[in-house]
């Protein structure tokens, strides 16, 4: 079995943990954005998303000799362990939760925003609950100067997205662009963007898969660019409130603040769950646990969005989203990226102190990168927007730098 034990080691995983969590929502964004139901998306990432887990717990947690008090996979899937088994489903239970809420939050608010103020709270509630969980391993001094930076990058966030918002209906409000959107019973009314037809308006045949594009591309930044992107995006957010993508996005930070402690408790059973004489459960075994009610969750809530689908996405069937073969290599790839991203988190977290590990949650870093590289997010804002992004990022970089530095060291003997 291989354990890490080495505070460098610990840090270095959990660096390769933040660059692949805050990669898979780009991920997600992209799909969603050319026009692939979130749903069949979502189904295609829990398969992937559990398949990593199972390679993790073939490989770091069966390879090797075991150690004392440290079975190996297969040896604690027959051990009375129940108690452990369940704190780690819960943990999978309410990410899964969080996961799917933030597939409509991307839409609704952005890439950026959604990262920094769920990514945020996690910080805020999950590290604090950490901390105390772990017997204060991590200094305490160091850990909350991090939680604080977290903090103040949150209201940043917000004032980013508040700012942003703004440039964007100046935008619109100066366009020539003969543009409607009508709203009757959850469906879109489309016209003419400038004489240009999209492909969204013929006929779309979910059943074949098929997803709407266009046949020019505006620039970025602009509100042609914005108005094309509401076309082709799955979820439409065009005259919604800014507050229900808000309050998406504080529900999934919720879930996301619960299933690091709650993974936390399934290997280290704080509350003395265990009957005596029966170890602890290995990160390699709780993963798998977690993972499986991941992908319980995530395939039973997507399956029953194809019929009655949220935020206005059109229907679709169990037959449609096999046919859907557009994008589906992203999605696959999305999963493997956050099931590897949590399962080097949480491999970090029992070396170094689940606090710690928290750090990982700077991952708005790379997914604000990812959204500027890629989606054009706030290209042609105001100089007002951009001097908030400048604060909101340096906060993110001085609050991994404080986590790391907070580390840890938990004993294996």
């Amino acid at each position: 079995m291989f354990i890490i034990e080495d505070k460098g080691d610990a840090i270095a995983i959990m660096c390769a943990s933040l660059l692949f969590l805050g990669t898979w929502p780009a991920v997600l964004t992209l799909l969603e954005r050319r026009g692939r139901l979130p749903q069949h998306t979502y189904l295609d990432y829990s398969i992937t998303n559990l398949f990593a887990a199972v390679f993790i717990a073939l490989t770091f947690g069966q390879l090797g000799e075991a150690k004392h008090n440290m079975p190996n996979f297969f040896t604690q899937l027959s051990q009375d362990n129940w108690p452990s088994v369940l704190f780690a489903m819960a943990g999978g239970v309410v990410l899964s939760i969080g996961n799917l809420s933030t597939q409509y939050a991307l839409a609704y608010v952005g890439l950026s925003l959604t990262e920094v103020i769920s990514s945020s709270m996690v910080v805020v509630i999950g590290t604090t609950v950490n901390y105390f969980l772990d017997k204060r391993i991590n200094r305490a001094g160091i850990l909350f100067t991090g939680v604080a930076c977290f903090l103040a990058a949150v209201i940043l966030g917000s004032s980013v997205h508040a700012s942003n918002a703004l440039d964007n209906e100046q935008k619109l409000s100066g366009s020539t662009n003969n543009y409607k959107l009508g709203k009757t019973g959850g469906t879109e009314t489309r016209k003419q963007v400038k004489g240009k037809v999209p492909i969204s308006d013929a006929p779309r045949d979910l059943e074949d898969g098929a997803s709407a594009d266009y046949a020019t591309k505006a620039e970025a930044g602009t509100a042609d660019y914005l108005i094309e992107l509401e076309e082709r995006r799955s979820i439409k957010v065009f005259g919604s409130s800014t507050y229900i993508g808000l309050g998406i996005v504080f529900f999934s930070g919720i879930c996301f603040s619960l299933f690091s402690p709650a993974f936390n408790l399934a290997t280290n059973d704080q509350w003395h769950t265990l009957k005596d004489g029966v170890p602890h459960l290995v990160v390699y075994t709780a993963f798998f646990y977690f993972s499986i009610s991941c992908f319980i969750i995530g395939i039973g809530l997507n399956i029953l969005f194809l019929y009655r689908p949220m935020a206005g996405v059109p229907k679709s069937s169990f037959k449609a989203y096999l046919n859907d073969w557009e994008g589906r290599q992203w999605a696959l790839l999305a999963g493997f990226l956050c099931g590897f991203g949590n399962g080097f988190q949480f491999m970090g977290g029992q070396a170094a102190g689940y606090a710690a590990a928290d750090a990982v949650q700077a991952l708005p870093l790379v997914s604000t990168f990812w959204g500027i590289l890629l989606f054009g997010e706030y290209r042609k804002s105001s100089k007002k927007t951009y001097t908030l992004l400048a604060f909101m990022l340096v906060m993110f970089i001085a609050a991994v730098a404080t986590l790391m530095a907070s580390s840890g060291h938990r004993s294996t003997k």
